[in-house]
């Protein structure tokens, strides 16, 4: 008992790594602007993180390398190594942004009068620190526990407003894309399928059981993904207007002022917490990626430098003063994009007969086909959505451009099952 209790302390650092600002933020503009409409896509997403993290756990766990090794010794166009590492590096700056202007967000609906600046510079300093002397097991999980209690209050708080459970469950099998949801959508599946928290994972997964890893994942990313629907929930009570000082109000209207710190506290959390996993998660991909990273340890100048990068940036964007909600969607959708390469990928080195017995049986690869279609389709949009606003166009999902990209999305799919095919014929 005592083991698995320690076990599920430690994965629920994923948890918290997936549950930043960015939650917070799509989950309630989702549930203020779409009601219940878009659950199905936090319960998709939630079972295909569960997916694709058990996957990079079993490569590292079974091969004993870690996922950006894997990744290097199946696929040698340097490339393609570089395209994924560069991609997820460059994510982990835009979400870094958006968690530390999420923490001071927590803090800055309890009205405590201090500058933003100084907020920013504390965030960004002891996370340099922490990560500098390598004290970054103990702090996520503690933070962890804030988050984790802020879904239990929120959970609270959705239950008590009387939900209509027909439209909830409605919500969560029956999959749609209402008028001008699909940055949203991508927003909410980026956000819980996070790519730099699969190297994370895979890191972590390093020198443990494979046994423990599963169940201890399966308890943080299940419990992150109703926390997540949790958020959702209570956004359905707002009306199509968000932003973190309105939710709070909110809460503290309907269940009192220390429903309202538990809101600020989480927040601060799960921003707090990002902010550390998401710069030490780009330095390890990086590391994973380059050619000679396996020389770099912990306390070289070149790995400190990468996560230093990621913690100065998004400083720099904390003390400009830009608005944090637009920055934390825009980068969910871009991290949306990068999801079904790092899905092929994934899919491919399952299925290498390297892993022997812990190769994918028919239910993983089902899993794991259905998580490609779906990650490539919104992928595919949002690349065309970038597309028509750069040449001044508007962008729908029917018609012609509907067509074309769900047959996109097919051939990406049939050429990972051609590759796949392919891997399980080689004789290792």
């Amino acid at each position: 008992m005592k083991s698995k209790f320690w076990n599920y302390l430690f994965w629920l650092v994923i948890a918290a790594a997936f549950i930043g600002p960015g939650t917070v933020t799509t989950a309630a503009s989702a549930g203020a602007n779409y009601r219940f409409q878009l659950l199905w896509a936090l319960l998709f997403s939630t079972l295909a993180c569960l997916v694709v993290q058990e996957a990079a756990a079993r490569v590292t766990i079974v091969s004993g390398k870690s996922l950006g090794q894997a990744i290097k010794q199946r696929f040698s166009q340097s490339a393609f190594v570089w395209f994924i590492g560069i991609s997820i590096f460059l994510g982990c700056l835009a979400y870094e942004a958006g968690n530390i202007l999420g923490a001071i967000s927590g803090l800055a609906v309890l009205k405590l009068g201090i500058p933003q600046w100084i907020f920013t510079t504390i965030i960004a300093v002891v996370s340099f620190l922490l990560l500098f002397f390598e004290k970054t097991k103990s702090v996520p999980q503690i933070l962890g526990a804030f988050v984790a209690i802020m879904g239990v209050g929120l959970f609270y708080a959705a239950l008590s407003f009387g939900l209509p459970w027909g439209e909830v469950l409605n919500g969560l099998v029956v999959p749609r894309l209402p008028d001008n949801s699909t940055l949203i959508v991508l927003g909410l599946i980026g956000t819980t399928i996070v790519p730099y928290n699969i190297f994370l994972g895979s890191g972590l997964a390093e020198g443990k059981e494979l046994k423990s890893v599963r169940s201890g994942l399966i308890f943080s990313i299940l419990l992150g993904g109703l926390v997540s629907m949790a958020v959702l929930l209570v956004g359905t009570s707002l009306d199509g207007r968000f932003n973190f000082d309105i939710l709070y109000e909110e809460l503290v209207s309907d269940h009192g002022p220390f429903m309202g710190y538990i809101f600020a506290f989480g927040l601060f959390g799960a921003g707090f917490t990002s902010t550390i996993t998401a710069a030490l998660a780009g330095a390890l991909t990086i590391r994973s990626v380059h050619p000679k990273g396996e020389t770099w340890s912990n306390q070289s100048r070149q790995f400190r430098s990468l996560w230093a990068v990621i913690i100065i940036i998004g400083f720099g964007i904390g003390i400009s003063g830009i608005r944090p909600i637009p920055v934390i969607i825009a980068a969910q959708a871009a991290n949306g994009f990068i999801l079904p390469i790092l899905t092929f990928a994934l899919w491919v080195l399952t299925n290498s007969k390297r892993l022997g017995q812990h190769m994918n049986g028919i239910g993983l690869n089902l899993a794991m086909f259905i998580t490609l279609l779906v990650t490539s389709v919104l992928g595919l949009i949002n690349v065309s959505k970038a597309f028509h606003s750069a040449i001044g166009e508007s962008f729908a999902f029917s018609g012609l451009n509907r067509s074309l990209i769900i047959a996109l999305a097919l051939v990406f799919t049939a050429l990972a099952l051609w590759t796949i095919q392919k891997e399980r014929r080689v004789n290792i």
